[in-house]
């Protein structure tokens, strides 16, 4: 068992910084210092892929594609919304609020629920 120190969770958006992570092999399996959210989130993800990098119309697909794909999605909308973002970093939130402008559409996060 392996022990990482001062992790970071970035799953709700508080950004905890004292998170100690307790690891056996590729897995996590305890989340010391972590909320309920922080903990499922940390797990109950894995590094293993087990999904393709994208799926166009349920069929496994390039990330190339379907990032060709949602571009196309997102032009033809009448207003698109943005909805998530909340495991990603602020500059990635940024640029979703600047593409949301750009195209018309509103953004919604999981806080809404």
């Amino acid at each position: 068992m392996a022990i990482v120190s001062n992790a970071i969770c970035t799953f709700c958006g508080c950004v905890c910084d004292d998170i100690e992570l307790h690891t056996e092999g590729d897995r996590i399996v305890k989340a010391k210092r972590a909320c309920s959210l922080g903990t499922s989130w940390f797990t109950y993800h894995t590094a293993e892929a087990l999904y393709p990098p994208a799926l166009i119309d349920g069929q496994p697909a390039t990330l190339e594609a379907a990032v060709e794909a949602a571009a196309d999605f997102l032009v033809r909308a009448n207003h698109p919304l943005l909805y998530g973002l909340s495991n990603v970093t602020c500059e990635t939130q940024r640029e979703a609020v600047l593409l949301a402008e750009q195209l018309g559409g509103i953004i919604d996060s999981h806080s809404s629920l």
